[in-house]
């Protein structure tokens, strides 16, 4: 058996290439797992543009220049040596865009494991804990596709109001919310509409994504980009999750002195992406760098990890029951499939009503 990954040339994110890894041999107390499963997002996009800043790359060795892009989904255990891990055992986490990945499970619960593995260890153990889906509040066996897809960006906007409801949204009237289209946005978007209805939402996005972001009725309004000027200029709070340095200054300049926080989270808008942490000269505050896994460990320190899974499990479940329909799924067969995905996503000419999700 070889294992098969894709390798993303670092340098030219649309240079994607299968290769063939011969498996090595199984250590004591280690894993082996089969990936069932994974979607394509523009999530993975960021990880890819942010891989070098972030970290992502050194999740999963790759070959010097090439990199291997994480994704999340779903994997089944075909090999044990580890006591309490069985064979057939299926678990949901952070995965390389591959057909296989070895692990070695750490501090064991009835609920999920984290990955030991050496050279994993300087990365955060969100990216590194896999859940046990037989005692997963979150999972569903009918929606593991949806989970895939929106789930750790569902996480990520869960984190994001979580954390400016605990500043009392800074005082302000209404939420901004750059590319309202991307999953993470939907996310934020739909957790503050059940904890803070009198907080209004509005979503911007480009003129041809303004219809879909309306049919999820998780905004108030929908501006397209060029129509800024329409919003009203009420003390409000920015979470941009495009990256584009033009769009930001203009929030800044459009709102000045009435906005009240800007925070920054992702980069979907890769051709005009800003600095993290950048824009001192911009008018109202500093642009702030929001990093969910940091926010993760201080929310379930807070909580604990099982009160916190069953907060996230409820705010999840609220959302699937908004999304349901909003985005159609497809699934492809295969890891060059994945890798066609990826570079056509790189390159932005994935529909973002359609949820792509991989069978290896």
């Amino acid at each position: 058996m070889n294992i098969v990954q894709v390798h993303v040339r670092k340098g030219a994110l649309t240079d994607a290439v299968l290769a063939d890894v011969p498996p090595a041999p199984l250590s004591d107390g280690a894993v082996r797992l089969a990936i069932e499963s994974f979607s394509v997002t523009a999530n993975n996009v960021t990880y890819a543009v942010a891989g070098d800043s972030f970290k992502y790359w050194d999740f999963f060795p790759a070959p010097e220049g090439f990199g291997i892009v994480p994704m999340w989904g779903h994997a089944r255990v075909i090999e044990s040596r580890h006591p309490e891990i069985a064979v057939g055992e299926r678990v949901y986490g952070y995965l390389p865009m591959a057909s296989h990945l070895d692990v070695v499970p750490g501090r064991v619960t009835v609920g999920g494991f984290l990955d030991t593995t050496d050279y994993r260890q300087p990365m955060s153990p969100v990216y590194n804990s896999y859940t046990r889906l037989a005692a997963d509040p979150e999972h569903d066996p009918a929606r593991e596709a949806e989970r895939m897809i929106f789930g750790p960006l569902f996480r990520t906007g869960f984190l994001i109001e979580y954390f400016l409801r605990g500043e009392d949204w800074f005082g302000a009237e209404q939420l901004i919310v750059t590319s309202a289209s991307s999953k993470t946005a939907l996310g934020l978007a739909s957790v503050a509409r059940h904890s803070s209805p009198g907080l209004k939402r509005v979503g911007l996005t480009s003129k041809g994504n303004v219809a879909f972001v309306e049919a999820t009725g998780l905004y108030d309004e929908v501006v397209a980009y060029d129509d800024l000027e329409r919003v009203s200029v009420l003390r409000s709070v920015s979470v941009d999750f495009a990256g584009n340095a033009g769009l930001l200054a203009q929030i800044h300049r459009h709102f000045d002195a009435a906005l009240a926080h800007s925070a920054l989270v992702g980069m979907t808008h890769i051709e005009a992406r800003s600095t993290f942490g950048g824009g001192d000269a911009l008018p109202g505050p500093k642009p702030a760098l929001f990093f969910a896994p940091d926010h993760a460990v201080a929310f379930f320190k807070a909580h604990g990890a099982e009160e916190g899974s069953k907060l996230v499990a409820a705010a999840w479940h609220d959302f699937l029951k908004a999304a349901d329909g909003t985005v159609a799924i497809e699934r492809h067969a295969g890891l060059e499939a994945a890798r066609s995905v990826f570079t056509a996503m790189v390159a932005g000419q994935i529909d973002p009503a359609k949820g792509i999700v991989i069978e290896p």
